[in-house]
């Protein structure tokens, strides 16, 4: 009966789960096949498959700048994001203060703000400090806005940490530092791993943000993207 039982929830669990992976994924049904179309325009292949579109992008330096710009933006706020998400994690997990419940509310602020009201922020900020427009000033906003990825992650992987380890160490002769790097940080690396992925996801994907600061000498992959859905339908796109 127990293994009847747990097989029924199993099964009941997943399904939602397939629906969900299923919504996710079967737009590339679409998009894919259009990407090989042989027409000038956004339709699905008529008389043959073609990857004339595929050459086009790979030789188009517009195109492969913006991927460029991205992806080291992406990488460098990524980066940034977990220094700080996991600063401000460790933080929270070791203190006792009654302020640490205000803190978390603190970072987590980026998911729970619309992007168009922290977008209008970042614009006034950037025009104050000259950075509108540039590389860092890009790399700081996406920084921001993916540090709640990180801090979640790896508080997550916090509350799983045996502390006994740690003192554990340090009852050995280790150092808070020393215990920090060889014990803790170790114990909770896939919190961190996953934090860097989101962080890097939610970089490459932004729009709203990159709308509002950046518009000649910032150009990135998305927004090249939201440019050619709304003044052209070149396959390519």
């Amino acid at each position: 009966m127990a293994g009847t039982s747990k097989s029924q929830l199993s099964t009941g669990v997943s399904a939602p789960g397939w629906l969900v992976a299923a919504f996710l994924l079967l737009p590339l049904l679409v998009v894919f096949p259009v990407s090989l179309t042989d027409q000038t325009f956004l339709a699905l292949p008529k008389e043959t498959v073609s990857l004339e579109h595929f050459r086009r992008l790979f030789k188009s330096a517009d195109w492969l700048s913006s991927a460029g710009q991205s992806f080291a933006i992406a990488a460098v706020s990524a980066c940034l994001a977990v220094i700080f998400g996991t600063l401000a994690a460790l933080g929270c997990w070791r203190s006792r203060s009654k302020v640490v419940p205000l803190i978390q509310v603190v970072m987590v602020l980026p998911l729970i703000v619309p992007p168009l009201v922290y977008a209008l922020g970042y614009y006034r900020l950037l025009v104050k400090v000259g950075l509108l427009d540039t590389f860092s000033g890009v790399v700081l906003a996406h920084a921001v806005t993916s540090i709640p990825y990180v801090f979640i992650t790896v508080t997550a992987s916090l509350a799983g940490f045996d502390r006994r380890l740690e003192l554990a160490a340090k009852s050995m002769g280790a150092t808070t530092s020393q215990a920090l790097r060889r014990v803790v940080l170790p114990n909770i690396l896939p919190g961190l791993l996953s934090g860097a992925i989101l962080s890097f996801i939610h970089s490459w994907d932004e729009i709203v943000v990159v709308l509002f600061i950046a518009s000649r000498n910032v150009y990135t992959l998305p927004r090249r993207i939201w440019d050619g859905v709304r003044y052209d339908l070149d396959p390519m796109m």
